[in-house]
């Protein structure tokens, strides 16, 4: 299939995205082929190639909601969102933000908060690598000047505060856990980070995504604390540097002298 001088390319985006609509004008086709097949075999390699690559990217949504409904919801999206890089990992950006106004998604509320935390994974996957901060530099830290202390977080870390026990949610269903019901009501926030050659996906205490935004944007642990106090009075710090830590999530603590 080429294009000829008439080719116009937004008309060719758009009946590539819409199936009902006709082969855009200006296509021609070799060896006497048809251009609307050839065409219509090109506009459902494109379509299935982008659906899948948004099962691939978001599975436990797919998983709550079934693959023929997210396919269909895939579709809807892909036909107002096209990538906008060459780099297919980095398709479905906006996709919670998608979900979030679907309308026959409306019941599963947490389903967009889900799909937040599947993109972080597969940022997280393909994030820059660094080594983290050894657990003997931690244990040297001189703790009455961490106040004033600054911290690098690993370039893989991501964090999501949710209304919705998404952590458990993405637990069961990326295992096949199949215990009792969880508790919509109660929400979670999340830790996203890549040490290693694994993405970890852990729990932090109310309060503790601001935390880490905080330290993110170059505040000090005070300061993060301070943003988290606002989040929940009682925010748990001793609970939050325990999970930073172990998730291996900072890469240098910066103690002034």
């Amino acid at each position: 299939m080429t294009l000829s001088a008439e080719f116009d390319q937004g008309a060719f985006v758009r009946a590539l995205l819409d199936p009902e609509l006709p082969a855009p004008n200006g296509l021609e086709a070799r060896h006497g082929f048809a251009p609307e097949r050839r065409f219509a075999v090109y506009r459902n390699n494109v379509c299935v190639g982008l659906v899948d690559a948004l099962a691939e990217r978001f599975p436990v949504c797919r998983r709550l909601v079934g693959d023929e409904f997210f396919r269909a919801m895939a579709h809807c999206y892909m036909r107002e969102f096209l990538p906008r890089t060459p780099v297919l990992f980095e398709y479905g950006d906006s996709f919670a933000t998608f979900v979030a106004s679907f309308e026959p998604a409306r019941e599963l509320a947490y389903l967009s908060d889900v799909a937040r935390l599947e993109y972080a994974v597969g940022q997280a996957y393909h994030a820059e690598d660094a080594a983290p901060l050894a657990m003997d530099v931690i244990r040297a830290l001189p703790l009455d000047r961490l106040a004033e202390a600054t911290a690098i977080l690993h370039p893989s870390t991501h964090v999501i505060a949710s209304n919705y026990p998404i952590v458990s949610i993405w637990r069961r269903h990326m295992s096949d856990d199949d215990r009792a019901p969880l508790d919509l009501d109660r929400g979670e926030e999340a830790l996203v980070v890549r040490p290693e050659l694994a993405v970890a996906v852990a729990l932090l205490p109310v309060g503790g995504s601001a935390f880490a935004h905080a330290l993110k944007a170059g505040g000090t642990f005070e300061q993060a604390v301070t943003a988290a106090s606002g989040v929940a009075a009682d925010f748990d710090l001793t609970g939050c540097l325990q999970a930073l830590f172990l998730a291996e999530a900072f890469t240098a603590i910066c103690v002034s002298r």
